[in-house]
Order: structure tokens, then sequence, then C-alpha cells
């Protein structure tokens, strides 16, 4: 009887590991309760994010240089009051070569924004630096207006 027991047990956990091992290989890495939470496994890795500033005539930008916080020029534009919330972070971050289809893409998104506004759009980095020290850096993307797009020039 004891054999018996401990064959349904071993049975039992093979299937468990099998389950597990489907579950997780067909959702990336991710199932609960054995998730991979970023805030730990990730600690300390540079992230990234974005930010979108309305400027006047005064903030059309030439100088694409990562800036500070306190010297962006403008006002922030909420993006939730339009409909935008992680898609443009995703955007920026996924988007490696920006060809046309990928600026008419950003065009489209900030299109109801654009007929109140001009745009810098940043992307926001930051990470760890000297080991216990948070840096952030806001490097400008792309000015928007109506009836102009001009990317940051390493981005091409």
């Amino acid at each position: 009887m004891r054999a018996s027991v401990q064959k349904r047990a071993l049975y039992l956990l093979l299937c468990t590991f099998i389950a597990y091992g489907v579950l997780v290989a067909s959702h990336e890495g991710e199932f609960w309760p054995f998730s991979i939470y970023p805030m730990f496994s990730q600690a300390g890795n540079e992230w990234s994010r974005a930010v979108v500033r309305s400027v006047d005539e005064s903030g059309t930008t030439t100088d694409w240089a990562s800036i500070h916080q306190h010297e962006l020029p403008g006002e922030p534009l909420a993006l939730t009051d339009y409909g935008l919330r992680h898609d443009l972070a995703n955007f920026i971050a996924r988007t490696e070569t920006w060809d046309d289809d990928r600026v008419a893409g950003l065009e489209r998104m900030f299109r109801e924004p654009l007929r109140d506004h001009r745009l810098l759009v940043y992307r926001v980095r930051g990470g760890l630096v000297d080991g216990d020290s948070v840096a952030v850096w806001f490097e400008p993307y792309a000015f928007l207006s109506a009836d102009t797009t001009v990317l940051n020039p390493d981005l091409r």
C-alpha cells in the first residue's frame, strides 16, 4: 500500500510540473503565482517612459540633447484626457526604426491634441548611477504641430 501512495504522489508531482511548464512556456514566463514581478526582478535596471509637453512658439527645439526635468519647456500634457494611457511609452520604447509608417502612427496618436497644442515628446530614461543614486534623462524625441513633425535626427 505504501508503494501505491508513493507512486500516486510521484505521478501527481510529475503532472504538476508538466502543467506548470506548459503554462509558463505559453505565457512568456509569466504564470501566477510564479509570476516575475518587475519591481523586484528588474530592480536597478534602466527604465524608459514617455512625457509630452505642450509648448509655445519658443518651445521648438533644434537642440536634441538630453535635459534635466527642471529644464523642460512648456506645460505637461495629460495624455489620459485624450484616451492615451500606456500606448505612447510602449510605442516609443519598442520602435527601433522610425520609417514613414511609424511617424504617421505617432501623428495619428496625437491627432486630437494637435488641434490646440504644439507638442514636444520626450523619452524619459532613468537608472542607477554609482550604485546608490537614481539619474533621470529627458531625451527630446519629436516635435509635433498641426502641420509639422520633426524627429530627433538620431532616431533615423
